[in-house]
């Protein structure tokens, strides 16, 4: 067995959750099916009664009107399978969707580093596409052709089990040829999965870099790599298409043969009188009903095939677990944060070896603490640790006291508010984006934080003002802008902790001059963390440490470094004389 069908006991809970719906489902699917075999003998004993011209044109009319009640029914009972099963395929596509997307939601960066969000996005459209299809009209097929064949083989049978025998002398080589392709159904489709998912990236990825394509003429060059990529996904699915497309002949083929087996010896046997025209006429009727269970089995292959593959790859991804360790017992969180102390910390990034921080120790108390040092020197990666993004070990950071390994991880993010350098704005309005960071907040809250984050008057200044919409990714927007809105969103929350890794360097330094000065009453009983390249605007910070190679080599206040660290001292001496003569 191939080992993608190792993968489908995860639509085992949904066929569990609906299995009314699908019972009654199934239930019309036999009926509708009875009663297509019926039909067949009210024909058998038509035609036998006129051969033998014992039949009226009322007895006729009468068999006339048994075969369309017998039509209407089987609408009925058609459109009620097609309401509950596809209605179930489609309930399963939504279900696992929502299973897919809220446990994308758990996983952390280490997980989003390793897969790109085009295959993500495969995954959730095409593979669960195939999936529903499957999950459809793929069980539809199946259990039709099931029934079909079995009820129509038994009607054989029982006219003349001789001539249903040499009916089925070509199927096993149906199955032969089913079970060889099946396998190269399975690598073709996998491999066009995959070359989907590449293409969504690059479309992804090229339209949220259209303002750099265009600033570089790069639109040729883009359209040439899509175009190969294009090519290569129309040759694997041409390949995959080789592969279906002799399945369907080659079942029509043999489904033909069967009717040309039948014509020759049924004939015969119709001529010796054997068998009577009625049963000829009704046992090729069964036997038209069997073609289709027949063809049906190469598409029916091909549903499952694909299904099976797309579960596969979505179990991948279900199969994922975030890299943070959930205690237990998790103490509870305190109630309000004092310090936050780092203690020995050394950390590595996964698959690395080379140390990005070494035995880092210091004390986080409420106010400001600015942090320092050259490009590399390990500032980012000490507050994706602070911000919980990437596991740490136990007994290096500490909240009042208590190990962060031994809080629930939610609760702690729960009281952290980042700002990163890769600023995230949704395509909103100006207000939405703010009030993220305290959703009901009031209009007079949300100006009072965008005051103190220096844009107040420039949104003012938009067309409609905080109601302004700034497009995708805030395209309307310049990068400071963007930067003033996500430290507006920080402040605006309630949370204790704020990080602001270097999410001003894209304002001139009078202004972030003046962001630090008017954030301090909204840090007075906050801690608050900022990375930034400029020293003057630190000056007020409460504390100061400076970073080199991964180690913290000096802290304390702006005047204390001034004295003690000769890169703090140079740097601050050059940035302040540029402002002077700026």
């Amino acid at each position: 067995m191939n080992n993608s069908w190792q993968s489908i006991h995860l639509v085992f809970p949904f066929f569990k959750q609906y299995r009314l719906q699908l019972v009654i489902g199934f239930l019309s699917l036999l009926a509708v099916n009875g009663l297509q075999l019926v039909i067949p003998r009210i024909i058998k004993h038509a035609v036998d009664s006129l051969q033998n011209a014992e039949i009226s044109q009322a007895r006729l009319l009468h068999f006339g009107l048994m075969i369309f009640g017998l039509a209407v029914c089987i609408a009925v009972f058609r459109f009620g399978w097609r309401i509950m099963i596809l209605g179930f395929s489609r309930h399963l596509e939504k279900d696992f969707r929502n299973w897919l997307f809220s446990h994308l939601l758990t996983l952390d960066r280490i997980f989003f580093q390793r897969r790109t969000t085009g295959e993500i996005m495969a995954l959730a459209t095409n593979d669960l596409a195939a999936v529903q299809l499957a999950g459809g009209m793929g069980l539809v097929a199946f259990a039709d052709a099931l029934v079909l064949s079995v009820a129509a083989l038994s009607f054989m049978a029982y006219i003349h089990p001789g001539l249903t025998l040499i009916a089925i002398v070509p199927m096993p080589l149906l199955a032969l040829i089913t079970r060889f392709l099946s396998g190269r159904l399975h690598r073709y489709f996998k491999k066009v999965q995959e070359q989907f998912s590449r293409l969504t990236e690059f479309s992804r990825t090229s339209i949220n870099s259209i303002r750099m394509i265009k600033a570089y003429t790069l639109e040729k060059n883009q359209t040439e790599s899509f175009d190969v990529m294009g090519k290569e996904y129309v040759r694997d699915n041409l390949r995959l298409a080789k592969v279906q497309g002799t399945l369907f002949p080659v079942s029509g083929l043999i489904a033909n043969t069967s009717m040309l087996l039948v014509l020759l010896f049924g004939g015969r046997l119709t001529i010796t009188g054997s068998i009577t025209i009625g049963d000829f006429v009704a046992f090729t009727s069964y036997l038209f009903m069997l073609t289709w269970p027949m063809m049906a089995l190469g598409w029916v292959t091909n549903l499952f095939q694909r299904g099976a593959t797309s579960l596969q790859r979505i179990q991948n991804i279900l199969e994922e677990r975030p890299s943070f360790a959930t205690p237990s017992n998790p103490e509870p969180v305190p109630a309000k944060i004092t310090s936050i102390t780092v203690a020995d910390l050394s950390f590595s990034y996964p698959g690395q070896r080379d140390l990005i921080l070494e035995d880092i120790s210091m004390k986080v108390q409420q106010g400001i603490l600015g942090i320092v040092g050259k490009t590399g020197s390990g500032k980012t990666t000490l507050c994706h640790l602070l911000a919980r993004l990437y596991p740490i070990k136990t007994g290096t950071v500490f909240w009042n006291g208590i190990d962060v390994n031994s809080l629930e991880l939610s609760e702690v993010r729960k009281r952290i508010a980042l700002v990163p350098q890769d600023i995230t704005v949704f395509s909103d309005t100006v207000q939405a984006n703010i009030s993220m960071g305290k959703p009901g907040a009031k209009h007079e809250e949300i100006i009072a934080v965008a005051k103190a984050a220096a844009i107040h008057e420039e949104i003012d200044a938009l067309p409609k003002g905080y109601a302004t919409r700034i497009g995708e990714k805030g395209v309307k927007l310049s990068g400071g802008q963007r930067q003033r809105i996500a430290l507006a969103r920080a402040l605006l929350s309630d949370r204790p902790v704020i990080i602001i890794d270097d999410g001003l360097s894209a304002v001139d330094i009078e202004t972030e001059h003046e962001i630090i000065s008017s954030m301090r009453p909204f840090t007075k009983d906050r801690l608050c963390i900022i990375v930034s390249h400029r020293l003057a605007p630190l000056a007020q910070a409460d504390q100061l440490i400076v970073m080199e190679k991964g180690r913290i080599v000096t802290q304390g206040n702006h005047e204390y470094l001034l004295q003690k660290n000769r890169f703090y001292a140079t740097i601050y001496e050059y940035q302040t004389s540029r402002m002077g003569k700026d």
